[in-house]
């Protein structure tokens, strides 16, 4: 056990101390945050505000038109012909001309612009002159307004979940992303630390560093080092990686709202769009979205989520990484791993794909047996926790999981206390299956 423990303190310490575990530990936060803070920046400093005016010869539309932080809207008296003349010289980036028999041929609107206008302006002048259109002909049929105002409802409804301990409130948006993010992120992490276990076994057997080592330790206690070393490596990267993404969003968030609100008062001149803001209302929606995300959170089970998650990343790392380090010791070149990663990849691949239907059906057949299964339990069943799992179906889960990795390891632990050994012969599934059950 002792010489085990050597082993898991040198691949640790070797893989932390590299210069490249370092810049990717600090850039690979960096990196998401400057992509997500570009875009978002783009995004708020492309804010330019679009003055469109407009001529109604209908009369029907005044004041229909809503201003918003893209376009503004104002009315002309003028005729369409000095209006055309007109809008450019006046600032006006688009004009819209409402002819009289708009309500028989809705199809005669015309919007003029110098270099065109963008589908969003065009998309919210057609929706204000189609609504406005439904109104007036539903008033002719005997529908008033204040009817029309009453039958539109807005439902908001709250999910509760209902179990022996009571009710709780929940929230099916939150559990989803929550769910899927984990699943995303057990995935991402088998493929990523489970190869670095299959080339750094292929690297010493190359390099014949592991004769060496060999004369030391026996292959199984090798295997299970390097093995254990990498997971305490993935772990201790993905705890930098949080805490430094939580760090950078919690700033940029901040910087991002500041600049996002200097843009609205910069495009919400009250001389053009004749409004007020109102810094108290602002204030209070900004608090509700706030206070939202806040009870979404809530209504998750945290502390099992994330005692789960690490379960299930190490459960499913130790299935994966023993079979990708049983091929690294098998083959003596990058080249021929290909012919044995297709299967090992295939289940991981598959499980993202039943993620995605357990998203959608949690209590599915489906999910159920795909979270049950050790090859697609580890991704699918973190996409059910949230959206809670009886107790029995998460042990015997986990259960399975236990004895799946554990197979998995002696299954591969046969294959590479010969594999490492062996130069310059290439390996087939029969040679493999020969290697399972020598008894040398």
């Amino acid at each position: 056990m002792n010489t085990i423990f050597l082993i898991i303190k040198r691949e640790y310490l070797v893989r932390v101390r590299k210069r490249s575990f370092i810049i990717m530990t600090i850039l690979g936060p960096l990196l998401i945050f400057g992509f997500y803070a570009i875009i978002g920046w783009a995004a708020v400093s492309s804010i330019n505000q679009k003055k469109v005016s407009i001529v109604d010869e209908s009369g029907r539309f005044a004041n229909r038109f809503k201003n918003d932080d893209e376009t503004v809207f104002s009315y002309t008296k003028q005729p369409l012909a000095e209006a055309k003349k007109a809008f450019i010289k006046q600032g006006y980036d688009a004009l819209v001309f409402i002819p009289k028999n708009v309500i028989e041929q809705p199809k005669t609107v015309q919007i003029f612009a110098e270099k065109g206008v963008s589908l969003e302006v065009q998309n919210n002048i057609e929706r204000a002159i189609s609504k406005e259109i439904e109104t007036i002909k539903l008033g002719q049929a005997g529908i008033t307004q204040k009817v029309i105002e009453d039958a539109k409802v807005d439902v908001d409804a709250q999910t509760i979940s209902l179990s022996d301990g009571g009710e709780k409130s929940s929230n099916s948006i939150a559990m989803y992303v929550i769910g899927y993010f984990c699943a995303l992120l057990i995935y991402i992490s088998l493929l990523i630390y489970g190869t670095q276990v299959m080339r750094g076994v292929m690297e010493e057997k190359t390099n014949r560093i592991v004769e060496v080592i060999i004369s030391s330790v026996k292959p199984f206690q090798l295997m299970i080092g390097k093995i254990v070393g990498v997971a305490l490596v993935g772990l201790t990267q993905f705890m930098l990686w949080i805490l430094l993404t939580v760090g950078l969003f919690s700033i940029g968030g901040a910087v991002m709202g500041n600049k996002i609100e200097r843009g609205r008062q910069a495009v919400q001149p009250s001389a053009i769009s004749g409004t007020q803001r109102n810094p108290a209302q602002d204030a209070k929606v900004q608090q509700t979205i706030v206070t939202k995300v806040m009870e979404a959170i809530e209504t998750l089970p945290i502390p099992l989520i994330v005692s789960c998650f690490l379960f299930y990343f190490l459960g499913g790392y130790l299935l994966y990484s023993a079979l990708f380090g049983a091929v690294g010791a098998a083959v003596d070149n990058e080249t021929e791993t290909q012919q044995f990663m297709f299967p090992i990849m295939m289940p991981i691949i598959a499980a993202i794909a039943f993620a995605q239907i357990a998203a959608r059906e949690p209590d599915g057949a489906m999910a159920f047996w795909t979270s049950m299964i050790p090859f697609t339990s580890p991704v699918v069943m973190l996409v059910r926790i949230p959206f809670g799992v009886p107790s029995w179906q998460l042990a015997l889960s986990m259960a399975l999981l236990v004895l799946g990795f554990v197979g998995t390891i002696w299954l591969a632990a046969r294959i590479y206390r010969v594999g490492i050994l062996m130069y310059g012969k290439k390996v087939s599934y029969k040679e493999l299956s020969k290697w399972v059950f020598y008894k040398g």
